[in-house]
Formats: structure tokens, sequence, C-alpha cells
């Protein structure tokens, strides 16, 4: 009987030092993701529009590169497995090769632009890969935009500003892109956090893609609703701006492949800065891309203009994509640098 008690007793101690180690562990792993949260949360109360302005005009261009990850065309170097969204795999190839790219950006561009829906298609291995690669981008000095494109009502609206505006969210970023095609009150949950945390949202106004006039340009008694729609935001895009550079945290969507409405779209909205996608693999040109940009201390100014499959992945010869992607890259600075100083 007292062997057994013995035994019983060393047995419910070894449980017991076996119970203390996983206790610690677990609070290791808390600190290191406060720890993280710490290193890659965006800056608080730092306007937005500010902190861009600033890095574009240091630069001298205003590049963004978009991080779409585009399965079928993931550089063979990074490739594992058999590239299906389902494959466990895949994400880590993808976060791999994005982990590269935002090494090679480092010092080369203000911004990034991830594609939150092609993360999506990889499940919750995809949005721990974007969670990892928005860490690296800051960790390079990268601002991040993320192309989201939320809006809803109401608490449903808070949950996202929340997810993704506010300072400890697991996916914090510095500005989210935003429709407001449900109204004004849809859009206030994120203005709130523009203010509040010093983070940004664009809006769409007149996109890129060519169906993009099915709703965007049809005529209302003043004008087309794209053209509506700048002038709601008008008024909150005037109470963001920031107190060193006059441009508002509160941006607009507008496409490169329609330069004409985009300089209607400037009238409207003089203070807010344009997210500019359509240049490169769209075909639109660095010149249309800064239509609706105005003069500045430097050049041309008061937007980010993006390309993501043509620096991503470039067509190559017998080139590394190493080589291709550095002289894609090269080429969009120097292009977009020439069409801000004329």
């Amino acid at each position: 009987m007292p062997q057994f008690r013995a035994t019983a007793f060393f047995d419910r101690e070894s449980a017991f030092r076996d119970d203390l180690r996983l206790s610690w562990r677990v609070v290791g792993a808390i600190l290191a993701t406060e720890v993280r949260f710490m290193t890659v949360a965006p800056h608080d109360n730092v306007h937005f529009a500010d902190q861009i302005i600033a890095r574009v005009r240091e630069l001298a261009h205003p590049l963004c590169v978009g991080l779409d990850p585009h399965l079928d065309q993931i550089p063979a170097a990074f490739r594992r497995g058999s590239m299906a969204t389902g494959d466990p795999e895949t994400a880590g190839a993808v976060q791999a090769f994005f982990e590269e790219v935002a090494d090679r950006l480092e010092k080369r561009v203000a911004v990034v632009k991830p594609q939150i829906a092609l993360f999506e298609q990889m499940g919750w291995r995809g949005l721990r890969a974007l969670e990892a690669v928005v860490e690296r981008c800051r960790s390079r000095g990268l601002m991040v935009v993320l192309d989201g494109k939320r809006g809803d009502l109401g608490s449903t609206a808070e949950g996202y500003a929340e997810a993704y505006l506010s300072a400890m969210a697991p996916l914090s970023v510095d500005a989210l892109t935003v429709h407001p095609y449900l109204g004004r009150d849809s859009l206030q949950p994120f203005l709130d956090r523009c203010e509040s945390n010093g983070r940004g949202i664009f809006v769409l106004v007149k996109t890129s893609n060519p169906g993009s006039g099915d709703l965007q340009d049809l005529a209302l008694s003043t004008g087309p609703v794209f053209a509506a729609v700048a002038s709601m935001l008008a008024p909150a895009c005037d109470a963001l701006r920031g107190p060193t550079t006059g441009w508002s945290s509160l941006g607009a969507v507008v496409g490169a492949t329609y330069p004409e409405q985009a300089e209607l779209i400037r009238e409207a909205l003089p203070h807010a800065l344009f997210l500019v996608p359509g240049f490169g693999a769209q075909g639109a040109t660095a010149e249309d891309s800064v239509r609706g940009f105005s003069p500045g201390p430097a050049g041309l100014e008061g937007g980010i203009v993006n390309s993501s499959r043509a620096i991503l992945f470039p067509r190559l010869k017998n080139d590394s994509w190493e080589v291709g992607f550095e002289a894609a890259l090269g080429e969009a600075i120097d292009r977009l640098g020439q069409a801000i100083a004329r």
C-alpha cells in the first residue's frame, strides 16, 4: 500500500511538471504574439495621408506594388505541391514568395496592396499567410493598403473597421479599400478609425474595369453616378485633411483607364489621395495614371499608382524571375517618376 501511494504521488508530481511546462509554453506564445503585434501594428494617431505623401516625395515616384497571389503564376522556385487552393502546401509557398518580394521592395516603394480575396481562396492557411506577409512588409518599412472592398451596415461595418483599422487587430493595416453603395452611414465606422487611429480608406469611385460604366456612368440629374459619389464624399474628405500636407486620409479609387473622369473627380475631391489601378497589365500609361494628380513641391502628387502582375510575374525569356522582377520594378519606377516630374 505505501508503495502504491508513492507511485501515485510521483505520477501526480510528474503530471504537474508537464502541466507547468505546457503553461509556460502557452504564456511564452502569448507574450510573443503581443510583442509581434506591437512591432507590426501601424503607428497610431499618425495621419495616414501625411505619412504616405512624405514617403512618395522622398522616393520621387508614386508606385504601389500589388500583392496578388495568382497561384498559376507563382515562380517555379517558390512552388510547393500542386499549388491548388486546398493543398496545405500552397499557402506556405505564397507566403515565401511575397516575403521575398517584400525584401526586394524595401526602401524602393512606399506602399504595397495585398488583394485579400486571393489569399482567402486558400482558407485559413491563406489568411495566416497574409498576416505573415503584412508583418514582413511592416518590418521592411512598407505601408500596407489592404484591398478588401468592404462595406456593410451597422455592426457588420463596425466589425470590418475593427478587424483591419484598429490598433491591436491581428491584421491591422494602414488603409483599406471600401465601397460606398450602401450610403454614408455604412462608411462611418471606417471614417471613425481614420480620425481616431490615423488610418486611411480608399472609396470606390471610378474603377478601372471595362464594366465599371454599367453603374458608375449612369446619368443622374446632376451628372454620372461616380460624380455623385465624389460629391457625397467631399465633406468627410475635407474633415480628414492632414496637418502637414493637407491631403486627406479619405481617398478615392480612380482607374488609370479613365483619365478624363479622373480629372473630373479631382475637381470634386481636391484633397483626396487617389489609389490608381490599371497601370501595367491593364494597359494604362504612366501619364494617364497621374492625370488626376495635382502640382506639389517636387512635381505632381496626390495618390499612388498600383501595378501587380506586370511586376510580380514579368514575361521572361531566358532570365530568372529575380532578373525579370528587378527589371520590371525599375521600369515602373522610372516611368512613373518621369510622369510626375513633368
